[in-house]
């Protein structure tokens, strides 16, 4: 992405540490770039969720002094992801943690591009858990706010089930936010993606699945 090069896992990808890349990663990094403005050349930044970097990375190639941690549940995901960064002449701190809320300080931009299927074999690239897929990035997203500096920003890209012709993660996450102290854009990106997966009965109820970004803001 953006003239960077990322290693990542071999096709046909079954493994359930896999890490890959795919058309939604380019448009991932095209967000964190439409996102970066007015933040200071020396910034934290926290890429949740790593996979292969690819957000940590366009973020902090694009900051004079950046302070980049990469977090992951997956240990074959933080090894990958620590390989890019190095090839990227970029240095890096590498956590595992469960929730962006373990860790103990706070960011100027945190990136994240979870998962948002409904996947029966849990796979850890895959399944987004409850809500349609949706409960990843929701509990992602509202962890995430609370590890923002004062003016930091959470960027996201995932994809949100449409039910009833209800978005039902733009919603829940209507529902969630603050009533003060953080701001929420809410983007669609494509309508309809994965289309291919509706035939599968535990989509019956969902009419689409559209690709969206979103971005948190903390209010200075």
């Amino acid at each position: 992405m953006f003239g960077n090069l990322f290693i990542h896992s071999r096709f046909l990808i079954d493994a359930h540490n896999a890490v890959f890349l795919k058309p939604a990663s380019h448009r991932f990094a095209d967000l964190v770039v439409r996102h970066f403005d007015g933040l200071p050349a020396r910034s934290r930044v926290l890429d949740y969720g790593t996979g292969a970097d690819v957000g940590g990375i366009t973020a902090a190639l694009r900051l004079t002094e950046p302070d980049l941690m990469l977090a992951d549940i997956n240990p074959d995901a933080l090894f990958m992801a620590t390989i890019n960064a190095e090839f990227a002449e970029l240095s890096s701190v590498a956590r595992s943690i469960q929730r962006p809320c373990d860790i103990d300080h706070d960011f100027d931009l945190i990136v994240m591009h979870p998962p948002f299927m409904i996947d029966f074999g849990r796979r850890t690239y895959r399944d987004g858990g409850s809500l349609y897929g949706g409960q990843l990035s929701l509990d992602w997203g509202m962890d995430g706010m609370s590890r923002l500096a004062p003016g930091g920003r959470l960027v996201m890209h995932t994809g949100a089930s449409v039910v009833g012709k209800r978005d039902v993660l733009r919603d829940a996450f209507w529902d969630a936010m603050p009533a003060s102290g953080f701001t929420l854009d809410y983007q669609l990106f494509g309508p309809d993606i994965f289309g291919e997966e509706l035939s599968n009965p535990i989509y019956a109820d969902v009419d689409r699945i559209a690709a969206v970004g979103l971005r948190i803001e903390r209010v200075p």
